[in-house]
């Protein structure tokens, strides 16, 4: 073979630290630990948006969220505009999908030649309801957003995934009997650790209650959230739902026992690849959607900007990856773009491939940029990563500046600090470099208002779309 396969494993929801080669005390990951031990981990990823559906079709494409004016989880990718894998169909490079993509029909040209056993958007419409985010006119998230029950057992998600890693294994297998020389590319979606908050018992018991640390920041100890934060949290508000302590407490170790859970799945997929003999010529990338915030601040599920939500695992290894880490911020547009470039294909867009990056003299000043137009916020959200500082830009609210290198959990805002002044000016002029913040809240809540219109106004609008976690489709057997 003379060009590497590759493939992106992507799960869902999977905070950046959680993870043992990342440092975590006690979270179990041990094959994320091999892939990172042979491979390079970039230590500071990000997400283009702390939400599932504009994070992946900023994912697809390689634009930002702006570029793409795909906002919310009720817009979702249709194929338009173009990204990475048209571009690999436009060369002939096989490309497929396995799981969870959260576009919006299997029937939309999405830039995959099959998309097995696809989780898409709720009926091709997704969460129209939240869409709805004037604060005077929005709705309270029905039921409870984190799931009815927290515990151990199996859930559809569980299911899901382990049909999803069934179907990659099968794949392998398929693809290895193939007489062709031509590399390959593939992209495996997994739900977990996404909620509902329900696992395996073994995984569950890994993390008993008594030995879960205090979470951060908690409102009950006096801590006072950000404006923004709190009127976006308060739409769902998971932490008042919980029935009692021990239920709060369940949730974090279901977390972390999906997040284990999902490890032994990533396992599973790297066994297959390699028994299918397909291990020594395969790049493989391992990544997230975007993180959670597991009861920091007395939040839940991501829809912020702190690192919590906001920051993702990145792993590449694979044939000529020397074992590294990276310290330059990287996003999923990075990986956007390493996908045609491995294939030495031209392909336009905001990211550089990893392979570059990581080739280089680490350069903490290069920046990154987040964005938030969805559920619950009353007001658009942007971040800026760039050296030392994250600027958490809110359009009518205050800013936050955190100093991650002296204070990398995010204790201290240093905005209102006058010693601090200028930073704040000149990340913010930083910012205005990438996205036109207002003009971009303001495009948000005009398509956002076109979109209810076009299904018939608020009455209709409140109606269309899961409650919560999107139901995976239905498996045969």
């Amino acid at each position: 073979m003379t060009q590497p396969n590759f493939l992106v494993i992507m799960s869902d929801e999977h905070q950046s630290r959680a993870m043992g080669s990342a440092g975590h005390p006690f979270v179990q990951t041990p094959n994320l630990d091999r892939l990172a031990a042979r491979g390079v981990r970039f230590t500071d990823a990000y997400t283009p948006s702390p939400i599932c559906v504009p994070a992946r079709a900023a994912f697809a494409t390689g634009k930002h969220v702006h570029q793409n004016r795909l906002w919310d989880n009720a817009m979702p990718y249709t194929g338009t505009p173009c990204g990475w894998g048209h571009a690999l169909q436009q060369a002939g490079i096989p490309v497929e999908s396995i799981g969870k993509l959260h576009y919006r029909h299997d029937e939309d040209p999405a830039g995959f030649d099959t998309e097995h056993i696809a989780m898409q958007v709720a009926g091709g419409v997704g969460m129209v309801w939240a869409s709805i985010r004037q604060e005077d006119e929005r709705l309270k998230m029905p039921g409870r957003m984190l799931g009815d029950y927290i515990g151990p057992g199996t859930s559809n998600y569980t299911d899901y995934d382990d049909a999803v890693v069934e179907r990659t294994v099968r794949w392998f297998k398929e693809r290895a009997l193939f007489e062709e020389a031509r590399p390959w590319c593939l992209y495996v979606g997994l739900v977990a650790p996404h909620f509902p908050f329900v696992v395996p018992e073994d995984y569950l018991g890994l993390y008993p209650a008594d030995r879960l640390p205090e979470v951060k920041l908690h409102p009950n100890t006096g801590y006072v959230r950000h404006p923004w934060v709190e009127k976006q949290n308060a739409m769902a508000d998971s932490e008042s739902k919980f029935r009692d302590e021990a239920e709060r407490l369940c949730a974090m170790s279901a977390y972390y026992g999906l997040t284990t859970w999902m490890d032994h799945n990533v396992g599973r997929i790297l066994r297959g690849l390699e028994a299918a003999g397909f291990g020594e010529d395969t790049l493989v990338v391992y990544t997230s959607d975007h993180g959670d915030n597991v009861g920091a601040r007395g939040l839940w599920g991501k829809s912020n900007l702190y690192q919590e939500s906001v920051s993702i695992p990145m792993i590449m290894a694979g044939p000529g990856i020397a074992p590294a880490t990276c310290d330059t911020p990287v996003s999923l547009l990075d990986l956007s773009a390493s996908i045609p470039a491995h294939f030495g294909l031209d392909f336009a867009c905001e990211g550089e491939p990893l392979q570059a990056i990581a080739g280089r003299p680490v350069d903490p000043e290069r920046p990154i940029l987040s964005q938030y137009h969805a559920v619950g916020a009353v007001s658009g959200a942007f971040m800026l990563r760039k050296g030392r500082w994250k600027l958490n830009r809110y359009v009518d609210f205050p800013p936050e500046l955190f100093d991650l290198k002296s204070d990398p959990e995010e204790l201290t805002d240093l905005a209102a600090d006058p010693a601090y002044r200028e930073t704040v000016t000149y990340l913010e002029g930083e910012l205005r470099g990438l996205v036109d913040v207002e003009a971009a809240n303001e495009q948000a809540f005009a398509d956002q208002a076109a979109l209810i219109e076009g299904y018939g106004g608020r009455e209709k609008a409140v109606t269309l779309g899961a409650p919560a976690a999107t139901p995976p489709p239905e498996l045969n057997g």
